[in-house]
């Protein structure tokens, strides 16, 4: 069945530093790709909506801009730090600021680390404000229904943890911090137990499930009940997932669902034809473009193809362009060669079964060197730089 395309002439418009040549007759998914020529005199294929939207201006040639040294920091006070400088130090790709702190200590840090605020000093107020509070003693006081025992210590930052008993009997550590702000009231024995009786839904049905009774505790925080399914099964099941409608069932439904699925999809040598089918006919475009495509920190494509389970690297490319014909490349082999050869090895079994019953199809992928081949008991021609071998 032949492909429709939409038909919209670009030739002679210009984006960016690009120039729309003509159609290159080649197709992804529904869209044209358009052979579009730089200022540079470099050369790519590029969609229309990618060019109209100005997600395409050029061949590569432009530089993408590093996010991280948009912003001048210099001057910028975060917290106690003061931005004096740029280390000429990189760390994942982001510029190494240099800052001065208040207590006079200076240290590197990325952008995202002071405008999120997760950096404000050196560290020295982390250690300032343990230090102060080791000197308070918690020891014997009550903070909603927790009473402290006794010191647990610091951790690696320097905040001071206690040991305290709950009112139910059980004990636990919390940070001083917690404690005085008010943060924690107990061991968590209060919150369970306001929301294991926020809601009785005993008796009540969810899709599949009946509610029996409350679960035990898991200490979560979530309130689980005991469910009983139409099949028989018996589960634990958190109430947010039985109202919102989230689990309908102990998971029977969802096996009775895919065995259906299955039983509607041909299936040869693990590869769902339907599935290979779909795909052309209903591209999803990752954020980069392009299916399989992927941009790098360096700036280069990665592409890659799944095929029968296998997951193949294809290279790393500078251009664009080069690296959507190497995808479009192995989709010829891999996804419309294989529909091709099942195709005609149908319409052959169907006029010989006695010969069909010798010679299950067969379509298998083997990677040489830089090339793929194709073992396949029909006909197929060479595809491109790939190699196929008939059997």
């Amino acid at each position: 069945m032949s492909t429709v395309y939409k038909k919209n002439d670009l030739v002679g418009e210009r984006y960016g530093k690009l120039t729309v040549i003509e159609d290159s007759g080649k197709r992804y998914g529904h869209s044209i790709l358009w052979h579009c020529k730089c200022d540079c005199g470099g050369e790519i294929l590029a969609i229309r909506s990618h060019l109209k939207n100005g997600i395409v201006t050029d061949c590569g040639c432009v530089p993408k801009p590093d996010s991280s040294q948009v912003t001048d920091l210099i001057g910028q006070r975060f917290g106690k730090l003061i931005v004096t400088g740029d280390s000429g130090q990189r760390k994942g790709g982001c510029i190494l600021w240099i800052c001065r702190c208040d207590c006079g200590k200076e240290i590197l840090c990325r952008r995202f680390e002071l405008i999120s605020g997760n950096t404000l000093s050196c560290g020295c107020v982390p250690r300032q404000y343990a230090s102060k509070k080791q000197s308070e003693d918690l020891t014997g006081r009550q903070f909603g229904q927790l009473t402290v025992l006794r010191s647990a210590g610091k951790n690696k930052l320097g905040h001071v943890y206690w040991v305290c008993r709950c009112s139910c009997g059980k004990e636990c550590t919390v940070p001083a911090l917690h404690l005085k702000s008010g943060h924690t009231r107990s061991c968590g024995c209060r919150r369970h137990a306001s929301s294991a009786n926020k809601k009785d839904i005993t008796g009540q049905r969810f899709g599949r499930l009946v509610a029996l009774y409350p679960a035990e505790n898991r200490g979560s925080g979530k309130t689980f009940w005991h469910c009983r399914c139409d099949c028989g099964k018996e589960v634990d099941i958190s109430t947010i997932s039985l109202l919102h409608g989230r689990t309908q069932s102990c998971g029977c439904h969802k096996h009775e669902q895919d065995a259906k699925m299955h039983d509607h999809m041909h299936y040869q040598d693990n590869t769902c034809i339907e599935r290979l089918n779909r795909i052309h006919s209903d591209q999803r475009e990752n954020k980069n473009g392009f299916r399989g495509l992927f941009l790098t920190k360096n700036g280069k494509y990665r592409v890659n193809i799944t095929f029968q389970g296998v997951h193949y690297h294809l290279g790393y490319f500078s251009n664009m362009a080069d690296a959507i014909q190497a995808r479009l490349d192995a989709e010829a082999v891999m996804h419309d060669g294989y529909v091709a050869a099942y195709d005609k090895y149908l319409e052959r079994a169907e006029k010989d079964p006695e010969w069909a019953e010798q010679n299950p199809f067969q379509y298998k992928v083997y990677r040489a060197d830089d090339k793929f081949q194709v073992i396949t008991n029909g006909k197929e021609k060479n595809v491109s730089k790939f190699s196929v071998v008939s059997k």
